[in-house]
């Protein structure tokens, strides 16, 4: 996951940036292919950021 979030930033994105275009990503997959839902999160949890920020959608 780390050498796609810094092809992303190559491409002038930040690293927050690169981590949410990533989970845009991960959001729609899961949307088109429900099936595989549970393996895409286990997939994107496993190589996704170590020290994420809080998400929104805890806070509320």
């Amino acid at each position: 996951m780390k050498e796609l979030v810094e092809r992303l930033m190559a491409l002038g994105l930040t690293e927050t940036q690169a981590y949410q275009s990533i989970d845009a990503v991960k959001e729609f997959a899961k949307e088109k292919f429900p099936i595989f839902s549970g393996a895409l999160d286990k997939l994107f949890d496993k190589y996704g950021p170590k020290t994420a920020e809080p998400d929104e959608d805890y806070l509320a």
